[in-house]
C-alpha cells in the first residue's frame, strides 16, 4: 500500500502547471477575462448546508406557502442523492455507461475555494475516491459499494400528474431555499423567474484563424445548484444551452468528455475525464475565452480538446480519408512531462508492466487503476500550435494502431520506450535494435501526417517534424507531392509492414507505374 499523501504530492508535481489565486468566487470583468482568478487546484470544502430538495424540505415549503393544499398534494420523492465508492475502472465504466453523471465532491457543502478535484481525507491516495450523483428514484444500483445521502425532490422531474394541481413549483422551490438558510443562493435578478443557462465558451489559436475567437468543441459544460444539475454540449462553435431552468447560483464546469467519444483525464485523484471549473455565477450562463494567457491547465485542456476534435472531423472520406482513432479513446496530459506516447493501453496492448513503470517512474500506480491510450507530454509548450502538433503525431499513431491492431503494438511501442529508458529522451534509439522496423514505419508515418496537418493550418514552410532521425518521414512527403495521396499510402500500412524494406515494397506493388520513382526516394535516404 502506499503510504497516504503521497500520490496526492507526486501528481501535483507532475500534472500541476502554475497555481491559481485562491477566492470564492471569480472576477467579473470583461466577458474575455472571465475566471481568470481562479485555482484549479484542490477544491476547499467549508460547513455542510441543508439540501434545498430534500424531499421533507420541500414538503415544508409547500406548507410554508399552501397551507390549506399541503395536505392534499403529494410530493414524491423524484431523485436519490447518493454517493458511489468504485474499487476499479470496471465498476467505474459500469456507472459511466448506465448514464450516471459523476462528481468526486460532495454536493451540499460550501466551496470555500473551487477547484477541479477533491479526495476525501477518509479514503486512501491510491484508491479512487466517493464519486458523488444524483440518480433517478427508481434506479437499479448495480454491484458496486454506495451510500444514500437524501430522498430528493426535483419538481422538474416529477410526474406529469400532478399539471393542475394549482401549485407554483418554481415558488416552492425559492422558498425551500429560504426555509433551509440557502436564500443567499437566489440571485436578486432570479428570484421572480427561472431561466435556462446558455452562453459559449472559446479558445484563441493566435497563429490560426487570424487570431479569432473560435468555439471550443463538443465538451460538456456541466451546472449545478445542490442536487439539482444540468448538462449540455458545445457546438462546433462553443455555444451551450442547458435543458433545465434556474433561479439561484450555479457551480459552472467543463467536463472534458467529447461527442467524438475521447476523453482528456485525469483529474487529482483518479478521474478518466478532466473537469476545469469555471466558478459560480448567474443562472443565465457563463461566456468564456480561454488563451494561452489563461490558467495553464485550463488552456492545455482546451487546447487538446479542439486538436482531438478538429483530427476526427478531418479523418472524413471527403478530406484525409483515415480510420478513426478506437472509441472512447482515453488521453492523459501531463504538464511536467516533455515526452508523448501512445501507448493504447485502454484498447488493449499489453505491454512490459517493468518498462511502463520505468517511463512513469513513480506514476506507475496510476496505471493500476487507469489505462491510457495517449500520454501528452505537454511541459513547454505554451502555444497552441505546439500542442496541436503533438496531438496529431499521437492520433496518426492512434488510426495506425486501428488498423494494425495489439500484436503489431505491442513491439512497436516496447522499442520506443525501451530506447527513451536507455537515453532519457524521446529519440528512438539508433535503428539497430529489435523491433525498430516497426518504430520506422510508424514514426515515418506520424511526423509526416502531423507536418502535414500543421502545415494546412498554419502555412509557411512545410516544418522538419522528425527529419534528424534516422527514419526520414521526409520519404512519405515527397512521395505525397508526387504521386500518391496520403490516405494511400497509409492504406498500405497494415500489419505486414513491419520496416522500411516492406513498407517501400508495399507503396512500388500500389503503384506500380511509379516505382521507379519511389525506389529513387527511399534509395535517396539509405
Amino acid at each position: 500500500m502506499i503510504m497516504r499523501g503521497k500520490i496526492t504530492l507526486m501528481l501535483m508535481v507532475l500534472i500541476s502547471g502554475a497555481c491559481g489565486q485562491n477566492g470564492m468566487d471569480p472576477d467579473y470583468g470583461p466577458e474575455d477575462q472571465y475566471g481568470r482568478n481562479l485555482t484549479h487546484e484542490q477544491i476547499v470544502l467549508g460547513s455542510r448546508l441543508e439540501n434545498p430538495y430534500k424531499t421533507e424540505n420541500v414538503v415544508r415549503a409547500l406548507s410554508s406557502l399552501y397551507p390549506t393544499k399541503a395536505d392534499r398534494v403529494q410530493v414524491e420523492t423524484t431523485d436519490l442523492y447518493v454517493r458511489f465508492l468504485p474499487k476499479n475502472e470496471k465498476q467505474l465504466d459500469v456507472l459511466q455507461k448506465m448514464g450516471v453523471h459523476l462528481t468526486d465532491h460532495p454536493l451540499d457543502y460550501e466551496i470555500l475555494v473551487e477547484g477541479d478535484w477533491y479526495h476525501d481525507p477518509e479514503v486512501p491516495d491510491d484508491m479512487m475516491t466517493w464519486q458523488y450523483a444524483v440518480v433517478p428514484e427508481d434506479f437499479v444500483f448495480p454491484d458496486v459499494e454506495y451510500e444514500l445521502i437524501d430522498e430528493c425532490h426535483i419538481s422538474e422531474n416529477a410526474s406529469d400528474t400532478r399539471a393542475d394541481d394549482g401549485i407554483d413549483w418554481e415558488a416552492v422551490e425559492r422558498e425551500a431555499y429560504v426555509l433551509t438558510g440557502n436564500s443567499t443562493f437566489l440571485t436578486p435578478d432570479t428570484k421572480a423567474d427561472k431561466v435556462k443557462p446558455a452562453g459559449r465558451i472559446t479558445i484563441v489559436d493566435e497563429a490560426a484563424d487570424d487570431g479569432k475567437q473560435v468555439g471550443v468543441k463538443g465538451v460538456r459544460v456541466s451546472c449545478n445548484t445542490f442536487v439539482k444539475f444540468a448538462h449540455a454540449y458545445t457546438d462546433e462553435d462553443g455555444y451551450y444551452k442547458m435543458d433545465k431552468k434556474f433561479s439561484a447560483q450555479l457551480r459552472y464546469r467543463l467536463v472534458f468528455d467529447n461527442v467524438k467519444d475521447f476523453s482528456i483525464g485525469f483529474n487529482l485523484i483518479l478521474e478518466p475525464a478532466s473537469a476545469s471549473t469555471l466558478g459560480k455565477a448567474s443562472p443565465e450562463g457563463i461566456d468564456m475565452t480561454v488563451t494561452k494567457d489563461s490558467e495553464s491547465k485550463l488552456f492545455k485542456r482546451c487546447a487538446v480538446n479542439n486538436a482531438v476534435y478538429d483530427y476526427y472531423e478531418r479523418c472524413c472520406p471527403e478530406d484525409l480519408n483515415l480510420p478513426l482513432p478506437p472509441k472512447d479513446l482515453r488521453i492523459w496530459l501531463f504538464h511536467k512531462m516533455k515526452a508523448s506516447c501512445a501507448v493504447m493501453m485502454h484498447h488493449g496492448a499489453v505491454l512490459d508492466m517493468s518498462v511502463v513503470s520505468a517511463f512513469l517512474g513513480d506514476f506507475a500506480p496510476l496505471v493500476k487503476v487507469f489505462l491510457p491510450d495517449l500520454i501528452i507530454g505537454v511541459e513547454r509548450k505554451d502555444d497552441f500550435s505546439s500542442i496541436y502538433a503533438e496531438v496529431c503525431h499521437e492520433l496518426a499513431h492512434a488510426s495506425h494502431f486501428t488498423k494494425v491492431g495489439t500484436e503489431y503494438w505491442n513491439n512497436d511501442i516496447l522499442y520506443i520506450l525501451e530506447s527513451f529508458l536507455e537515453s532519457g529522451v524521446m529519440d528512438y534509439g539508433d535503428g539497430t535494435g529489435k523491433n525498430a522496423g516497426y518504430c520506422e514505419v510508424g514514426e515515418m508515418w506520424a511526423y509526416h501526417l502531423s507536418s502535414k496537418m500543421w502545415q494546412e493550418r498554419y502555412g509557411g514552410d512545410y516544418p522538419a517534424f522528425g527529419t534528424s532521425f534516422w527514419f526520414y518521414p521526409q520519404i512519405l512527403r515527397y512521395i505525397e507531392q508526387k504521386c500518391m495521396d496520403c490516405w494511400e499510402m497509409f492504406s498500405v500500412m497494415d500489419s505486414k509492414v513491419t520496416s522500411r524494406d516492406a513498407l517501400q515494397r508495399a507503396l512500388m506493388a500500389y503503384a506500380p507505374d511509379h516505382s521507379d520513382y519511389i525506389e529513387l526516394i527511399f534509395n535517396r535516404y539509405l
